[in-house]
């Protein structure tokens, strides 16, 4: 069911059991933060990313951009090539950070289950709010017209009996979307897409299923189940399932994205107790860039290492306070690495654990200790500032000068990186 702007229609048949999940998703949300910021750039195709002669990428592409064929996640080389009079902006995180806080608090107006997936993006469980503010197709309509009149942003909406459903149907309408699946509206909304259209099916899955001719949602519903799990094991009655739509996962307020890490198989055994330390440093301060980035902090290191002979190892430590501080995520590692056997590696990696979300408080110490996340703290403030300059002219930019040496080419191409 589509709902033209400005007001909520019901037309069709009511289901017996109304939809209670929406799922809100920003349009474009870091460069739509900086058009409203600055209303000389609308109009204009805006990116937010690094710059392309640093091997930048772009974080997010305003809906001008888009039509040149540029998007999230790609080289900004190829997004200049696509779109030669593209503009480009640093990220700002702390600012996005500033705005999801405001946009989340609009949602816990209207009920408390509310699940953040990212700064910009979250499922909601209405249900239960009926006496209060109406059905969830109004709750859903009463959040977007708040974030459009107090926030001056634009969110696309979906709203389904269930997680999946919700997350699709925001997806339908964009940009500024509004889309309602009744329960009994599901399989004339599936069958037609393109099987990629459910969650869990990747390119390489997509390749499997079109050669045993399966192209659209319909067609991998018609098959048996037998069939798909036989093809695809565990993961054939997930996707099988959600080709019937069903979706039985409910809406966790305390859901957060469980680790990030980063480790590395190299082209010959490292021994050096201090290219080794250097190379944990490197790993360290690349996952809490991403952590800062993602809006998280941990408080469990786990440190990971192979030998020659395959073996491989892990230790971990808890920290009291969530961290996501190279210096600090390293003090940790180093610590842990000195515990294990002393041999050559043929693979290292560092992962953090146990997260929380940056926009909740922590518990401060009972003497009232300096707290080292606080927003004012000398070192915070000093890793925004880095932070900032990574952003803008690309990782490289600034780096601790230990590590300066290993930033050569030879370097770079040595073994593959896998982040986590």
């Amino acid at each position: 069911m589509r709902i033209p702007a400005g007001g909520v229609t019901l037309g069709g048949p009511v289901s017996n059991q109304p939809p209670t999940i929406l799922h809100v998703d920003m349009d474009a949300f870091y460069a739509s933060v900086e058009m409203r910021d600055d209303p000389s750039l609308r109009g204009l195709p805006v990116c937010v990313g690094g710059e392309a002669d640093k091997r930048g990428v772009i974080a997010a592409a305003s809906y001008e951009a888009r039509r040149f064929g540029v998007h999230s996640a790609m080289p900004t080389a190829q997004a200049r090539r696509l779109c030669p009079d593209l503009v480009l902006l640093p990220a700002n995180f702390d600012k996005y950070t500033g705005v999801s806080r405001e946009i989340m608090s609009i949602f816990h107006r209207y009920t408390p289950i509310v699940e953040p997936l990212s700064l910009d993006e979250a499922f909601l469980d209405a249900s239960g709010t009926e006496r209060l503010f109406g059905d969830a197709i109004a709750v859903g309509q009463r959040i977007k017209d708040d974030i459009k009149r107090e926030l001056a942003l634009v969110a696309s909406i979906g709203v389904a009996p269930s997680k999946f459903l919700a997350k699709l149907a925001s997806d339908l309408d964009k940009p500024d979307g509004f889309r309602v699946i009744q329960e009994d509206e599901i399989r004339t909304v599936l069958d037609p897409l393109p099987v990629s259209k459910i969650f869990g099916v990747g390119p390489r899955t997509a390749k499997r299923l079109e050669s045993l001719g399966v192209l659209t949602v319909a067609d991998l519903a018609s098959r048996s189940r037998a069939d798909v799990l036989r093809e695809f094991g565990a993961s054939g009655a997930w996707i099988h399932d959600l080709a019937h739509g069903i979706d039985t996962r409910r809406v966790s307020p305390n859901r957060v994205e469980k680790s990030h890490g980063m480790e590395r198989t190299f082209a010959e055994d490292i021994g050096d107790p201090e290219e080794l330390r250097l190379l944990l440093y490197e790993f360290c301060e690349e996952v809490s860039f991403e952590l800062r980035n993602r809006g998280l902090r941990g408080r469990t290191v786990t440190l990971k290492a192979r030998y020659a002979n395959f073996k491989t190892v892990t230790r971990s430590k808890t920290v009291d306070i969530p961290i996501n501080g190279g210096k600090r995520i390293y003090g940790v590692a180093r610590e842990l690495l000195a515990k294990i056997p002393e041999a050559p590696l043929r693979l290292l990696g560092v992962q953090v654990s146990n997260l929380s979300d940056v926009r909740a408080p922590i518990q401060t110490g009972l003497f009232n200790l300096p707290d080292p996340m606080r927003p004012d703290a000398p070192d915070s403030r000093t890793t925004e500032a880095l932070d900032k300059l990574r952003r803008r002219f690309g990782r490289g930019t600034v780096v601790p000068a230990s590590l300066l040496r290993r930033r050569s080419p030879k370097r770079e191409r040595e073994g593959e990186d896998e982040a986590k």
